[in-house]
C-alpha cells in the first residue's frame, strides 16, 4: 500500500505530516511511502533523511500521488482560483489531515464529491484509546509553551524576581484564560521563567491542575463553583451574582497583568470574547496579550489574525494563528507520531493492506466524508 506525503502549500504552514522517524516505521509496517521533494525542508528534515528512512522522493505532486491509497497532510487542502489540491487527488483515496472541517465547508463538500474518505484529525474523540492520536493535545502543548516565549520576547521587563545591589525587581504577572492543554503548558512555562501566574477557567476541576503547576486559580466563591460542577467535570450555569463577581475579580487581574494568554475555543463556533477593548485600554503600557484563539475570531477584542499590533495605550497584542508552525521541527515530530498511530489503527498487519472498522468510535468520530457524502452530522447543519 502506497502512502503519499505532500509538501504543505498553505501560507504560514511549515510543518510536515510525516518525519523520517515515522516514515521508517511505516515502511517497516509494509507500506511504500512517497515524499514530495522539500516536504520537510521547513522542519529541518532533508530529502536525504527521508530517503535513508526508506521513502521514495518525488519531484512533482502528481508523481507523489500516483497510485497512492492514503494521502497525509498537515493542513486542509488549498482550494482557490490559483490552485486546487483536491483536483489533484484521485477518487476514493483516503485523506488524513487537520482539516479544520468546521471552517472549510467548501473543501469538505468537494472531498465528498470525489468520494474521498477524509479523516479530520482535530475531531479525534477524547477517549483514552485515542490519546496517542490526538493532534489537538500535542500541538496545543507547543502552542501554550510558545505563547509565553513569544510574549516574554517582546515584554520589556524581566520574568523572574531579581534581587540586586541596586534593588529588587518584582516578577512579571501572567494571567492565563483557560486551563486546557495549551493553558496548562502556558502556566508551567511562565512559572519556570519565574513569573507570578494566575489562571481562570469555568471548570472547578481545573483548580487542582493550576495549583499543581504553581499557579493561583481565580475564584470568588469556591463552594458555589464546586457545587455547580457536574460529574463529568463540566460547569453548570452559574447565578448572575456569581458571574458578575467572578468577572469583576478577573477584570482586576487583567488590569494588573504584564502578560495575558487566552486559549478559549468552542468547536464549531466563534471564540468567546474574554478581554474587551475597554479592558485593553485599562492595561499597563508595555503589557502583552497572546490570543491563541485568533483563528476562530479571537478572545481579545482588537486582536488581528497573523499580526502583532500595538494599541494606542501601548499594549502589544500577538495574533499568531498557527503557533505550532513556529516550532515546526518538534510540532512535525509530534504530529507525525499522531498520524502514525492512527494509520496503525486502519492497517491489517498480516496483509499489510487497509482494514478499516467503520463502526470504531475513533473512525466514526474523525470521518467527515465517504462515498459521496458528508458523514459528520454536525457538518451537515
Amino acid at each position: 500500500m502506497k502512502i503519499a506525503v505532500l509538501r504543505e502549500i498553505r501560507q504560514g504552514e511549515t510543518r510536515v505530516a510525516a518525519t523520517p522517524e515515522t516514515v521508517k516505521k511505516l515502511v517497516n509496517m509494509g507500506c511504500s511511502v512517497s515524499v514530495e521533494t522539500n516536504a520537510g525542508k521547513l522542519s529541518n528534515f532533508s530529502d536525504e533523511l527521508y530517503a535513508q528512512s526508506g521513502a521514495d522522493i518525488t519531484s512533482t505532486v502528481s508523481d507523489t500521488l500516483k497510485d497512492a491509497k492514503v494521502i497525509l497532510k498537515v493542513a486542509c487542502p488549498v482550494c482557490s482560483s490559483d490552485i486546487d489540491e483536491v483536483d489533484l487527488f484521485a477518487e476514493e483515496v483516503i485523506l488524513i489531515a487537520n482539516l479544520q472541517a468546521y471552517s472549510n465547508p467548501k473543501v469538505i463538500s468537494k472531498l465528498a464529491e470525489k468520494r474521498i474518505s477524509a479523516f479530520a484529525m482535530e475531531l479525534m474523540p477524547r477517549i483514552t484509546r485515542a490519546q496517542s492520536m490526538d493532534i489537538l493535545s500535542s500541538q496545543s502543548n507547543l502552542s501554550g509553551y510558545k505563547a509565553i516565549v513569544e510574549a516574554s520576547s517582546v515584554f520589556n521587563g524581566a520574568m523572574p524576581m531579581m534581587m540586586t545591589a541596586a534593588g529588587t525587581i518584582a516578577p512579571a504577572r501572567v494571567l492565563v484564560f483557560g486551563a486546557g492543554v495549551a493553558g496548562l503548558q502556558a502556566i508551567a512555562t511562565a512559572k519556570r521563567l519565574g513569573a507570578v501566574v494566575l489562571a481562570t477557567d469555568v471548570r472547578y476541576a481545573a483548580k487542582e491542575q493550576v495549583e499543581s503547576l504553581g499557579g493561583k486559580f481565580i475564584v470568588v466563591d469556591e463552594e458555589a463553583m464546586k457545587a455547580a460542577e457536574t460529574d463529568g467535570g463540566y460547569a453548570r450555569e452559574m447565578s448572575e451574582d456569581f458571574k458578575n463577581k467572578q468577572a469583576e475579580a478577573v477584570r482586576k487581574e487583567v488590569i494588573k497583568s504584564d502578560i495575558i494568554v487566552t486559549t478559549a475555543l468552542i468547536p464549531g463556533k466563534d471564540a468567546p470574547t474574554l478581554v474587551t477593548k475597554e479592558l485593553v485600554e485599562r492595561m499597563k503600557t508595555g503589557s502583552v496579550i497572546v490570543d491563541l484563539a485568533v483563528e476562530a475570531g479571537g478572545n481579545v477584542e482588537g486582536s488581528v489574525k497573523d499580526k502583532v499590533i500595538t494599541t494606542e495605550n501601548g499594549v502589544i497584542i500577538i495574533g499568531h494563528s498557527n503557533m505550532p508552525a513556529l516550532l515546526s521541527r518538534d510540532a512535525s515530530s509530534l504530529f507525525g507520531r499522531n498520524i502514525l498511530n492512527f494509520i496503525d489503527l486502519i492497517i491489517d498487519k498480516d496483509t499489510q493492506s487497509l482494514k478499516i472498522n467503520w463502526e470504531d468510535e475513533i473512525i466514526k468520530g474523525t470521518l467527515v466524508t465517504r462515498n459521496n457524502a458528508i458523514t459528520n452530522t454536525n457538518l451537515k447543519k
